[in-house]
């Protein structure tokens, strides 16, 4: 396991730089607020971070442009453009007293405001660029989260009683796979679907019948995740919540373990609803807003749901069609829901929820255009748990669970006798 995560991090040594996206301005300047930095110190570190990305993407691609490969490198003009781009608006709204709250005003308060409500990842980086630098800071923290998710994907698999072999495929499959790919982009992301894999090997730890102990591993990774996304930490909640009602009604008994994490997961709901309201966090109004005008780069909506609804509608229609084009996502879904329910339906069933909390995130942003489809990516944790347990059931397929639905104890006393 360690050797696999140590490869995977001398690999990511290739890009250093380049991973940015837009959201990246926010949380690092966000950072850089907690550490101590002037608003025009923290602009300045930000723009020179975000307009070094941008010239070595630029560099690199001329490398290989077969028209273009031999001319000087464009880095100077690259940075200079940037730097100028994003100093033009950032400059007029400092000037007019633009300084309140953690991050520098790269655009409207009202779309700063959705990134001032989660300091969890801003926490997160202020070690690294401290003790790195900006660069390197990034870099290390996006490394640390994404390993942390590998092997938490491994120690999941594992008290699943899943073999070495499969557990360590599993670890791979993450760093491999779409997720792996998005939590080393300095995003809340990789750091969210670390918490989600946290909260789910509670889940599997209840199962297998540590029930303290998943339950407080659950029930503290739902309070982490309000502060990194609460509407994560919503979804994740109502998830798990539903998970833990089909397992019970499919008993038809009131199973203790099980009835104290859906009750853990339901407060986590209702906690997340109350302070959200009480701390006047965005509303979903207000993410309705924002989808419809630009970032509110236009006006508001008069009537902004009905053109939501009928945006969703053609969001999922063109979703499916190019899934259907390039269908390996689906094919891994489906062998990966398969091979869970197979292996260990009670935990698929937690699984399955938990991987349905990207769906929920994408159905209430339904923008096609949004890079790498990240809104999506925790549907990526499917198939990088699910595969290995299917690996799992065709090598050795004599340990099946009959029914998957007894927890641990008694689920290893049925297999005794069998």
């Amino acid at each position: 396991m360690i050797l696999i995560a140590v490869v995977f991090a001398f690999l990511q040594l290739a890009n250093p730089t380049g991973r940015d996206t837009p959201d990246t301005k926010n949380y690092l300047s966000y950072a850089l607020d907690l550490r101590g930095e002037s608003k025009q110190r923290a602009a300045a570190l930000t723009i020179d971070y975000v307009c070094a990305g941008k010239a070595s993407v630029a560099r690199r691609g001329q490398a290989v442009d077969v028209v273009r490969f031999h001319r000087a490198s464009p880095t100077r003009q690259v940075v200079a453009e940037c730097r100028r781009e994003q100093w033009r608006g950032v400059s007029a709204r400092l000037k007019a007293g633009r300084t309140a709250g953690h991050i520098v005003p790269f655009m409207p308060p009202r779309f700063m405001r959705i990134f001032e409500v989660r300091p969890g990842y801003p926490v997160f980086l202020v070690p690294f660029v401290t003790l790195l630098g900006v660069t390197w800071g990034l870099w290390a923290s996006a490394v640390v989260v994404t390993v942390a998710g590998g092997v938490l994907v491994f120690l999941l698999l594992r008290t699943l009683r899943v073999s070495t072999g499969a557990a360590l495929t599993g670890q791979a499959l993450y760093y491999v796979l779409p997720c792996g790919t998005t939590a080393m982009r300095p995003m809340t992301e990789g750091l969210m679907m670390a918490l989600t894999l946290a909260a789910l090997w509670g889940c599997a730890l209840v199962l297998e019948g540590r029930a303290r102990a998943g339950t407080w591993l659950a029930g503290g990774c739902l309070a982490v995740l309000f502060t990194v996304k609460h509407s994560q930490a919503l979804f994740l909640g109502l998830c798990l919540s539903a998970a833990c009602a089909v397992l019970l009604a499919r008993r038809r008994r009131w199973d203790g373990p099980l009835r104290t994490l859906g009750v853990v997961a339901a407060c986590g709901v209702l906690a997340t609803v109350l302070l959200a309201k009480l701390l006047h966090y965005p509303s979903q109004s207000d993410s309705v807003q924002d989808l419809l005008t630009g970032h509110y780069a236009r006006p508001d909506r008069v009537h902004p749901w009905p053109e939501f609804l009928h945006l969703e509608a053609a969001f999922w229609i063109e979703w499916t069609r190019r899934r259907l084009w390039e269908p390996l996502f689906l094919a891994a879904l489906v062998a990966a829901g398969w091979g869970a329910l197979r292996r260990h339906p009670a935990f698929a069933v937690f699984l399955l929820a938990a991987a349905g909390t990207g769906v929920l995130n994408q159905a209430a942003h339904p923008d096609i255009n949004v890079w790498g489809e990240r809104l999506i990516v925790l549907l990526w944790l499917l198939p990088a748990v699910g595969l290995p347990l299917l690996l799992d059931v065709v090598v050795r397929p004599g340990t099946r669970t009959l029914g998957g639905l007894v927890p641990g104890p008694a689920r290893r006393e049925s297999e005794v006798a069998r």
